[in-house]
C-alpha cells in the first residue's frame, strides 16, 4: 500500500542517492524528547481499549480534520468538559472515520495512519465504509496479543527514550509505577509550567496554592514562588526531565527587576492584572526560567505563535487542546532580545525555539540562531509536522543556521502508533534533501551520509541531553 520510495525525488540519480541515505538510517533507534504520549500507558501495560481509542479519539490531527467537515466531535467521543455524554462505542467512532477517510487524501495524517496500518498492524488495505469493519476486528484483534501491549509495542518501535509532559501540579505518580515497575524502557518527563505561570490559565491562584503545598513552599509570595520552581524542577529531573517545556501565546521575553516582578505576580494572584500585564509576566517567566536551566541544566523548549483554543464553543463543551490551535504572526527578533540580552551568550544554556510562522524561518529564527551559543532551532512543528514544511524548513534555515544549530526531529504527538511513522516521514525528507545537496555540488557524500545519522538521532539526543 506505501510505496518504498515514496518522498524521494522522481529524479532516478537523486531517487538512488535519496534511498542510500535512508537506508543507512531507518533502523536508527527514536529519540522522542518531547511529546504527550500517557505515561500511564507504559505504567500500566494494559491493552488499549479499541482502535477507535487509538487511532482516533486522542489524535487532534484526525479529529480537527473530520469537524472542519462538520462532524461533531461528540460522535467522535472527545469527552466534553462537563462529563456529558459522548459517543463510546469504538466501532461506531471507527466507522464514522473510516466513512470519511477520504478528507486525509494527499495530508500527512493518512501517510502516518496508513504507515501504523501497514507496519504495525499488517494492514494492506485502504480503509474505506467498505473495509471498516474487517480493519476494525484485525487492529481489535491485534490488541489482545501481549506484543501489542504498550511496553511491547516501545520495544518493536525501537524507542531509546522517550519524554512525556506534565503539569508541575501533577505528583508523577504513572512515572514512580514505571520505576518500581523494574522495566527498562526509559520513558521521561518533561517540566511543563503554564499552569502555574500564565495567569490566564483558568484557576490560576488555586494552582498556586497547590503548587505551594506540593513545593512546601509559601507559592503566594515571590521569593516562594521563585522557590517552587526550583523545587519541583529538581522533582521532575528525579524521574528523568532533561527539559521545560513553555506553550506561550508570543515569543516575549521580559527581563524585569525583582519588585516590578513581584508586583505582577501580586496581581495576577488576586485576578487584577491586565492582559498586557500578564504578558509581560509570561515573558519575564521565560527569562527566570532560563536562569534556573543553567542552575540545573534543563533545556528550555518554547513553543510560541498559536492563539491557543481559538474556538469558544470547543472550549466551553471539550476544553484545551482540541485542535482549535491556530498559528499566529510571530516576532522573535524583538521579542527574544531581553532574554538573549541577559544569558543570551552563556555555552551551558540550551534554549529551543519552535515557530508555527514559517516567514520567520530565515528573517529571523536562522539568523539568531547562527549567532546566539545558547539558541538552537526546533524542528518544523504542528501544522508544518509534514514533507512539504520539513523541506522547506530545511531550505530556509540551513545557508544561514546551518546543520548543527538545529536539533534533530521531534514527534511531539499523543497518537502513539503515528511515533515510528512521523520519524520515517523525517528521515525520508531529509534524505531526499541532503541528496539534493550532493547533487548540487554542496556537499560530498560522506559528508551527506554523516548528517543524515545526525539528523535522525545524533542532534536530537545531544540537544536534550538524553
Amino acid at each position: 500500500m506505501l510505496h518504498p520510495d515514496r518522498l524521494f525525488p522522481a529524479d532516478p540519480g537523486l531517487r538512488t542517492l535519496s534511498r542510500s541515505f535512508y537506508d543507512d538510517t531507518k533502523a536508527l533507534p527514536i529519540i522522542s524528547p518531547h511529546g504527550h504520549t500517557d505515561p500511564r500507558w507504559f505504567a500500566e501495560n494494559q491493552p488499549f481499549p479499541d482502535p477507535a481509542q487509538l487511532f482516533v479519539v486522542p489524535d487532534h490531527y484526525v479529529f480537527r480534520m473530520l469537524c472542519s467537515q462538520g462532524i461533531d466531535l461528540s460522535a467522535l467521543g472527545v469527552p466534553r468538559g462537563d462529563g456529558s455524554q459522548t459517543e463510546t462505542d469504538g466501532r461506531t467512532i471507527w466507522r464514522l472515520f473510516a466513512e470519511n477517510f477520504h478528507l486525509f487524501r494527499a495530508t500527512p495524517s493518512r501517510m502516518w495512519l496508513e504507515h501504523a496500518f501497514e507496519h504495525v498492524f499488517g494492514i494492506h488495505k485502504r480503509l474505506s465504509a467498505q473495509t471498516a469493519d474487517e480493519i476494525y476486528d484485525q487492529i481489535a484483534d491485534s490488541l489482545q496479543k501481549p506484543e501489542y501491549l504498550p511496553r511491547a509495542l516501545f520495544e518493536r518501535f525501537n524507542i531509546e527514550v522517550i519524554a512525556t509532559t506534565e503539569s508541575p501540579l501533577d505528583p508523577l505518580n504513572w512515572h514512580e509505577m514505571i520505576r518500581q515497575s523494574g522495566w527498562q524502557g526509559r520513558v521521561i518527563t518533561a517540566y511543563r509550567p503554564d499552569p502555574v505561570i500564565d495567569p490566564e490559565f483558568e484557576g490560576f491562584a488555586a494552582n498556586i496554592e497547590r503548587f505551594g503545598a506540593l513545593s512546601g513552599e509559601d507559592a503566594t509570595t515571590w521569593t516562594g514562588y521563585l522557590a517552587a520552581h526550583r523545587n519541583r524542577r529538581a522533582f521532575f529531573k528525579s524521574y528523568g526531565a532533561t527539559s521545560s517545556d513553555h506553550g506561550h501565546a508570543s515569543a516575549r521575553t521580559e527581563n524585569l527587576g525583582p519588585d516590578q516582578a513581584r508586583l505582577l505576580f501580586d496581581k495576577a494572584l488576586t485576578g487584577r492584572i491586565t492582559p498586557e500585564e500578564a504578558d509581560a509576566f509570561r515573558g519575564h517567566m521565560l527569562t527566570e526560567m532560563a536562569r534556573m536551566s543553567l542552575e540545573d541544566g534543563l533545556v528550555l523548549q518554547i513553543h510560541p505563535g498559536s492563539m491557543r483554543n481559538h474556538s469558544a464553543v470547543v472550549m466551553a463543551r471539550h476544553g484545551r487542546d482540541k485542535g482549535f490551535d491556530i498559528p499566529t504572526r510571530t516576532d522573535y527578533v524583538r521579542a527574544l532580545k531581553p532574554l538573549l540580552d541577559a544569558v543570551g551568550m552563556e555555552r551551558d544554556l540550551s534554549v529551543i525555539v519552535f515557530t508555527l510562522d514559517e516567514t520567520s524561518y530565515s528573517r529571523e529564527l536562522a539568523p539568531l540562531a547562527g549567532a546566539y551559543p545558547c539558541l538552537k532551532l526546533g524542528p518544523a512543528w504542528w501544522f508544518f509536522d509534514s514533507p512539504e514544511g520539513m523541506r522547506r524548513f530545511r531550505e530556509q534555515t540551513t545557508e544561514t543556521a546551518g546543520f548543527y544549530n538545529t536539533v534533530g526531529f521531534n514527534d511531539d504527538t499523543r497518537a502513539f502508533c503515528s511515533i515510528p511513522a512521523r520519524h520515517d516521514v523525517a528521515r525520508r525528507v531529509d534524505a531526499a534533501y541532503l541528496a539534493t545537496l550532493v547533487a548540487t555540488g554542496r556537499l560530498e557524500e560522506d559528508e551527506a551520509a554523516d548528517l543524515a545519522h545526525e539528523l535522525a538521532y545524533g542532534l536530537a539526543k545531544r540537544a536534550y541531553r538524553l
